[in-house]
């Protein structure tokens, strides 16, 4: 499972198929919006200079743009894997309560637990060995130095 710290980044990387929608756990973005509020995608849109070729490097220098979708030109399927997570409930959108979260360079965080923690805790051991197990029959890949 993944935790997403880029909204632009993440959902580019999910239309890219680097990253599988089903592997998200969340993302905790610096964004603040409703991607099925038809006004407010229409900026989202524009601001990552989708459906764009090019960014005019004045109006990305004075902040007008983060240009992660420039040259994609299929809004509607980065509009619908926002939507599909949305109502998941796997945006967590700090800006809606008052924080103002800087820009990270990693993008991604892989949820693993330590073995040290796992043998310290049997609850947290049968829980993960469950999850590996569904996961397994999934098409959730493991990584194999976690098992």
């Amino acid at each position: 499972m993944k935790i997403g710290l880029s909204y632009s980044r993440c959902i580019r990387d999910i239309v890219d198929g680097k990253v599988d929608i089903n592997d998200v756990l969340i993302l905790i973005t610096r964004t603040d919006f409703d991607p099925r509020d038809d006004k407010q995608w229409a900026g989202i849109w524009r601001g990552y200079g989708g459906g764009t070729d090019d960014v005019d490097p004045l109006r990305m220098a004075l902040g007008g743009v983060n240009p992660e979708w420039v040259g994609y030109t299929d809004e509607d399927q980065f509009r619908s894997v926002s939507i599909e997570l949305w109502e998941q409930g796997k945006f967590h959108q700090p800006r809606q309560f008052g924080a103002h979260p800087i820009r990270r360079r990693e993008i991604w965080l892989e949820t693993v637990l330590p073995n040290e923690e796992l043998e310290k805790n049997p609850a947290a051991k049968a829980a993960w060995d469950k999850f590996q197990t569904v996961a397994g029959l999934t098409n959730v890949e493991l990584d194999e130095k976690y098992q």
